[in-house]
């Protein structure tokens, strides 16, 4: 059952957004509508494209490597920029990027994500699962900054 939890901010923009799904092939596609449609809204289109590129890398992640394929996504609006979350039930952690084959056709999602975005991590949760997160700010590499 997939279902969407309201912000629980009373302002008239939503500084945050909420979803558990169990995501599929096409999922990703529909993330980055989702997301695009908020960063419009937080006036963080400028952070669109790196985004849309890094939520793609983390369903991906879950629709290959978590058994049920469930997840809930969360956007949320920082004064800084943006962070998003990923949270599945599969307590198996990621591992860190590391030197891969340069055949290989998978297994650099974490790499791109690591030379995207400004700040990111894996964090346990108390039920047993992981959070893979990722921080983009105003002033993000996609925009020529070093990284932080």
């Amino acid at each position: 059952m997939n279902g969407y939890f309201p912000s629980i901010y009373a302002s008239p923009t939503p500084t945050q957004y909420r979803m558990t799904l169990t995501v599929g092939e096409h999922s990703a596609r529909h993330i980055r509508r989702i997301a695009r449609m908020h960063l419009e809204n937080w006036e963080l289109q400028h952070l669109t494209d790196t985004v849309e590129l890094a939520l793609t890398e983390l369903i991906a992640n879950v629709t290959r490597h978590v058994p049920d394929s469930r997840c809930t996504l969360l956007l949320l609006k920082q004064q800084t920029g943006v962070r998003a979350e990923v949270t599945d039930a599969y307590g198996q952690l990621l591992p860190t990027p590391a030197k891969l084959d340069r055949e290989s056709e998978r297994g650099r999602g974490l790499l791109l994500l690591d030379a995207l975005v400004d700040r990111w991590g894996v964090s346990p949760t108390a039920a047993g699962g992981k959070t893979v997160w990722f921080e983009c700010t105003n002033h993000s590499r996609a925009r020529g900054r070093n990284p932080l």
